[in-house]
């Protein structure tokens, strides 16, 4: 069986979508799955060993371009696909397997797609209040009514990298061999609501370089404003156990060099999804954005919050924009919990 998934646009969701490779794989272990998603997406796929080859979406996010989506599914015949999973919930998404001329094409009904979508499910959000179980559920032929119908336990992401490679990523950005690494992933895509105050990870960072840990800042160039500021919240002689390569990796280096880290800390984002899916001991922090939905799936994941529900605001009330909600999460309450999962002996790595 040969299956094409037309896949999402984001880092997060993007990892949560392993969960149907992986559970596509588990149905038919003879399957061949490509993944047609945004370039950027090939460090991703590529070390989900369930995808045999990642398809470049030349389109950009939001472009319809209906011509163009006719010309590329037409490209598509020639490698006939038995059925096409589209996990996007837009129109156009549903385009490239209808003009590819895919028997099957299986996804939830979206934006209006009778037609191009002869597989159509309706989506009751209730039965499904997780994204990752929502794509989980389209595995199979016969429609599920419930996130308690599915197996389990959930086939939960895992990317695959080699001792060999973390060792030499790490020497290649001089990273100490002696001091172990702890990762801070400071950045959030959608305004600074959603980060936990650059303070509070100083203050963290701090207590952690005094404990005989070098600290590692991930982001994108947009977070390293970010990291420069963490790095100058701290005391003179701490400064040379800090590294900020927000924008200095690429996003294969960040994975790898995530996969190094002793354990992660991390506002809600695609490399929190990353930390989680590598099995790294992970404190996740959340504010107005809620758990409920993309609770990071990994088994030594913690997640701190102190509020319920889910509040739409990029920028909060206080200073510089945080979110009161994680300003009052104290770097304390994050430290007890990362020294929890740092003396919890070394779980055997899960296969769920």
């Amino acid at each position: 069986m040969k299956i094409l998934v037309i896949g999402p646009s984001w880092v997060g969701d993007m990892m949560m979508s392993q969960s149907l490779y992986r559970t596509l794989k588990a149905e038919h272990p003879d399957a061949v799955i490509d993944v047609m998603a945004p370039a950027w997406c090939r460090p991703l796929l590529s070390r989900m060993p369930e995808v045999n080859q990642a398809l470049a979406m030349p389109l950009g996010h939001g472009a319809l371009e209906i011509g163009e989506r006719r010309r590329l599914g037409k490209t598509l015949r020639a490698s006939h696909y038995d059925r096409a999973y589209v996990l996007p919930n837009s129109f156009k998404s549903a385009l490239v397997p209808f003009f590819a001329g895919i028997k099957r094409r299986v996804g939830w009904r979206g934006e209006m797609r009778y037609g191009l979508l002869n597989d159509l499910r309706v989506l009751d959000k209730a039965a499904f209040p997780l994204m990752v179980e929502r794509y989980v559920a389209l595995a199979y032929d016969t429609p599920v009514a419930s996130a308690q119908q599915l197996p389990q336990p959930l086939l939960w992401p895992k990317l695959q990298v080699g001792e060999q490679e973390k060792i030499e990523t790490a020497a290649q950005f001089q990273l100490s061999a002696t001091r172990p690494i702890i990762g801070f992933c400071p950045g959030a895509e959608f305004g600074p609501a959603k980060r936990w105050p650059h303070y509070h990870y100083a203050a963290l960072a701090r207590q952690l370089i005094a404990e005989g840990f070098q600290i590692v800042l991930f982001g994108s160039a947009k977070d390293r404003p970010t990291g420069e500021e963490i790095i100058a919240a701290l005391p003179q002689e701490a400064r040379v156990h800090c590294r900020n390569l927000a924008g200095e990796t690429q996003l294969e280096q960040a994975v790898i060099l995530l996969a190094q880290c002793r354990a992660v800390v991390s506002n809600d984002s695609g490399l929190m999804h990353i930390a989680a899916a590598l099995d790294r001991p992970l404190v996740a922090l959340y504010g107005p954005s809620s758990p409920d939905f993309t609770p990071p799936l990994a088994r030594q994941a913690r997640v701190i919050r102190l509020i319920s529900g889910y509040h739409k605001v990029r920028k909060g009330d206080a200073e510089q924009g945080y979110h009161q909600s994680l300003i009052d999460i104290q770097p304390e309450r994050v430290h007890q919990t990362l020294t929890a999962l740092l003396d919890a002996p070394q779980e055997v790595p899960c296969t769920s």
